[in-house]
């Protein structure tokens, strides 16, 4: 049977924006998680394979009928749980382009403009968002999109095994290796070292500020010291501005210090996976101090940059590190091009060998919204998060489980009854406001206590939908209180 002809396509294709934008558009009446039991969308779908063909009307209806009503609306104005997923419709009108123009993009010569597309677009970022000229390809660098953060620190972390132990591709690892992180690092990063062959004992925490959570940059030289007079091998430092948790920023400046004092072939790796596009801002730029120290930075589009998943932004200082670990290179991957040392073959940046043309999305947001017009978004939820957090000190019902962080608000209910109390309740409060439906927030642990997490971010989210929520935390703790 033939694909689809340009003209039946266009007239479907319509069918599928509309369903869209009707989705989006009606997204705020809707319960923002959905109370489904599990297995029950399985269960709407246990039917044999259409032999024949169907109307796409059908499908949609399908949609509307079974997949909605058991979503969990990510795009949703009053989704305040995790970090944001921000999928703009800028952001899909490019990844309709790119599935459109079907690209695989694993050589230069493979698709020489998705290669130098992305070039252009993470040099021009790099720049915007002010980072050393040594992360851009003219300064000897280079940028990538990667899945995700946690692709990012893999390569990162296969890269630095490599500096650390050259012959590292040949025989592996002998266990040696240290890894540092803190105890409120991406859980990336552990699974990271799992992956690479390391193990768990290769994981080194790091002591944090018991004020700031953030990393403790003597706590890590002692480690250092202590492993390397140990004849063990560190092989990355993981420092993190805007930790998943509170969004604590560690002192890069002086985690980068620490490093080259004490183990200067160690890979510094900063995740900034969450708040490092708030450096768009200059505002807020002082948050990546010294980055221009690390060895490779990383922030995610597709969190907080308005582009849908899946688009993560990795930068690093010496253009041959990743290639220089990862490369392989087939008979059938050889090409005059590639053989020039002319070009970039971005598969030897990552871990897949196929990539998407994922930077046409990215360009997409860029165009529609402008700088400005992101700076707006990112500046509009920083002030609510202030506005939220303001309400919290002014009411002794609450208080705030650390200071707020960008667009991140940390709290607890106040009791008066004690600790364990106060755990309770906000477990008990967290849970009856997702339960209502018309907000969503998630949870994690503070020293020990149990907090909520209120992440602003959502594309849609304006003040009312934080006020709303605000009145729905504060009717749900009276209720617990009786």
């Amino acid at each position: 049977m033939a694909d689809l002809d340009p003209e039946e396509f266009r007239r479907l294709g319509r069918q599928v924006v509309d369903w869209i934008a009707d989705y989006r558009a009606g997204l705020g009446e809707r319960p923002v998680r959905p109370a489904v039991e599990p297995g029950s969308v399985r269960a709407e779908l246990d039917k044999p394979l259409p032999e024949l063909p169907g109307e796409l009307s059908g499908l949609l209806a399908e949609l509307d009928r079974v997949v909605v009503p058991a979503s969990t609306h990510w795009q949703h104005p009053r989704f305040f749980g995790f970090f944001p997923a921000n999928a703009s419709l800028h952001s899909l009108l490019g990844d309709m382009l790119s599935g459109g123009l079907g690209a695989q993009g694993m050589l230069w010569s493979t698709s020489p403009a998705a290669t130098e597309v992305e070039q252009a677009l993470l040099d021009a970022l790099a720049d915007e968002l002010g980072l050393d000229p040594a992360f851009t390809f003219a300064g000897g660098g280079g940028g990538v999109i990667q899945d995700s953060a946690s692709s990012a620190a893999l390569v990162a972390l296969l890269a630095a095994l490599h500096r650390a132990r050259p012959d590292w591709r040949e025989r592996g690892v002998d266990g040696r290796e240290r890894v540092y992180v803190t105890a409120e690092t991406h859980s990336s990063l552990a699974k990271a070292v799992r992956v690479a062959g390391l193990g768990e004992r290769a994981l080194r925490v790091v002591d944090t500020d018991p004020t700031t959570l953030a990393m403790d940059p003597g706590a890590l030289a002692a480690d250092l010291a202590a492993d390397v007079a140990a004849g063990l091998v560190p092989v990355l430092v993981c420092a993190t501005v805007g930790t998943t948790g509170t969004g604590a920023v560690d002192p890069v400046r002086a985690v980068a210090a620490a490093v080259a004092t004490t183990a200067p072939t160690a890979w510094l790796h900063v995740d900034a996976a969450w708040a490092g596009v708030a450096g768009l801002c200059p505002e807020h730029r002082h948050l990546l101090d010294g980055v221009e120290l690390a060895d490779s930075f990383c922030t995610d589009a597709h969190k907080w940059l308005l582009t849908a998943f899946d688009a993560s932004l990795l930068w690093v200082r010496e253009a041959h590190a990743l290639p220089a670990a990862l490369s392989i290179t087939p008979e059938y991957l050889r090409d005059a091009a590639s053989e020039s040392a002319r070009v970039v073959d971005y598969r030897d940046w990552q871990v897949p060998l196929g990539r998407r043309f994922r930077a046409l999305k990215l360009w997409t947001v860029l165009h529609g919204m402008g700088l400005s017009g992101v700076r707006e978004h990112l500046r509009g939820h920083v002030a609510l998060a202030g506005e939220l957090a303001g309400w919290v000190r002014d009411d002794p019902g609450f208080e705030l489980a650390a200071e707020p962080s960008l667009a991140l608000v940390c709290l607890r209910v106040a009791t008066d009854r004690g600790p364990d109390a106060d755990d309770a309740a906000t477990r008990s409060v967290l849970e009856r406001v997702n339960a209502t439906g018309r907000a969503l927030v998630t949870h994690t642990t503070v020293r020990g206590r149990y907090v909520l997490r209120v992440a602003i971010g959502s594309v849609g989210t304006r003040d009312g939908d934080v006020a709303e929520l605000w009145e729905l935390l504060r009717a749900e703790a009276g209720a617990v209180r009786g």
